[in-house]
């Protein structure tokens, strides 16, 4: 083995001869002081050398790309993920027994209120209503024979030829047949009223689901079965919670709900048409569908519930979105976004990729004049758009280091070179605040 080529193997074993105790021993021969002498000549020559070869080998400062922390306007919103249902959901049911005879709309149509949309097979149903009018016909006649027997008898009891008993029957058998008549007559009506349910029609004016039950098969059999349902779409609604914290700041988003109904409702929607706020001063919320798109209308807040959910700090709230082309279904998730007034304007923002997360505190690397990396912790503010809101921790003007926060640590020295514009920031905002 070559030991030149390991510079560090003599350096070591030279300083160890040249710094033996027996280099000071008396009456040590001249021939071994002089390879003492010569061990350190050369550790220090090795040495040299090895420090050479390490220098050689130093890896350089790593580069990274920054950017300067400015002010900026940046939109915040308050978003939560809600759930859209139909402003009105009827469920549409055989309320009679039968088999379906006919089902009367295209599954997924829009239907017009008091349309028929299915026809249960009626002719039990009529055959009930004869006879419940046969039964009200006989008890017609029989009041009709009666009064005359009545007036008969009452004739009779005025000269003595009838005594008082046989009239108070004959005025008796009277009221017995009315109560028949009246009797009838409801059945009748119970029997008007089950055949007409054999005309299944719809409540509302909306969108009909996929029937549940096709034509041929016995419905009613055990209580009311569920054929389809019908969802009034123009306007939906959205529920969505948002935080009790976000809740007592914006009030004003949830005075007089009391008085926020559909026409309220349809008012809101008519001033957002022609770019104008609601009536309270709210810009309305958005609804940012799956494909990332925003829908073109906004809602407005017309429900809370009663309370805060304790499990989650959340209230749950319900608005409502225009939907005149009926693009938006039940069961359909958005992202709502509300904008928070008065907030986020001439704010200190940086990249959110630039944060250093240690255990719940986040962390950045400024760089300094020296080019070398001092981590500031910083407090956050709210996030928008791939950018997040400092309060505190740096200031304008200071270089952050944007890509190649995975190379730095505390008092590192590094290349920086300027981000490009793609780099520094996810997305666009605003122009600094003159």
């Amino acid at each position: 083995m070559n030991i030149l080529k390991y510079p560090l193997i003599p350096c070591l074993i030279g300083r160890r001869f040249a710094n033996s105790p027996v280099r000071s021993a008396k009456g040590i021969s001249l021939f071994y002081r002089a390879i003492l002498v010569s061990a350190g000549v050369w550790a220090s020559v090795a040495c040299s050398e090895a420090k050479a070869h390490k220098a050689e080998h130093a890896l350089p400062p790593p580069t990274v790309y920054f950017a300067t922390v400015s002010r900026h306007d940046l939109p915040l919103f308050i978003e939560a993920v809600g759930s859209l249902d139909g402003y009105v959901n009827a469920d549409i049911r055989a309320r009679v027994r039968g088999f379906l005879q006919t089902q009367s709309y295209k599954d997924g149509a829009y239907v017009k209120s008091g349309q028929t949309l299915f026809t249960i097979e009626p002719t039990e149903y009529g055959a009930a209503l004869a006879s419940a009018n046969a039964s009200l016909t006989r008890a017609k006649v029989a009041v009709s024979k009666n009064k005359v027997e009545l007036e008969r008898d009452q004739g009779l009891f005025n000269t003595g030829m009838l005594s008082r008993q046989d009239l108070d029957n004959a005025t008796a058998s009277v009221a017995d047949t009315e109560g028949q008549v009246q009797a009838a007559q409801a059945q009748v009506t119970q029997a008007q009223l089950s055949l007409s349910y054999t005309q299944i029609r719809s409540p509302i004016s909306g969108v009909a689901g996929l029937a549940l039950v096709r034509v041929g098969n016995l419905v009613g059999q055990d209580g009311p079965t569920l054929l389809t349902t019908v969802s009034q779409l123009d306007p939906i609604r959205v529920n969505f919670p948002i935080s009790e914290v976000d809740y007592v700041r914006y009030p004003e988003r949830f005075k007089h709900l009391e008085s926020r109904d559909l026409e309220w409702a349809k008012k809101q929607f008519s001033r957002f048409a022609s770019g104008k706020t609601a009536e309270n001063g709210d810009p309305g919320l958005e609804l940012v569908l799956s494909d990332g798109s925003t829908f073109a209308g906004r809602g407005v807040i017309v429900a809370a519930n009663r309370q805060v959910d304790p499990s989650t700090g959340t209230l749950q709230v319900q608005a409502l979105v225009p939907n005149p082309e009926l693009v938006l279904r039940p069961g359909q998730y958005a992202h709502v976004r509300m904008k928070r007034q008065n907030e986020g304007k001439d704010v200190l923002l940086v990249p959110e990729k630039a944060l250093i997360s240690v255990q719940g505190t986040y962390s950045i690397g400024v760089i300094g004049p020296d080019n070398k990396v001092k981590l500031h912790r910083v407090e956050l503010g709210p996030s928008a758009q791939g950018q997040r809101v400092v309060i505190s921790g740096v200031s304008e003007g200071d270089r952050i280091v944007v890509e190649g926060v995975q190379k730095i640590s505390e008092g590192t020295l590094v290349v920086p070179m300027l981000a490009p514009p793609t780099a520094a920031s996810t997305a666009p905002v605003s122009p600094p605040t003159k």
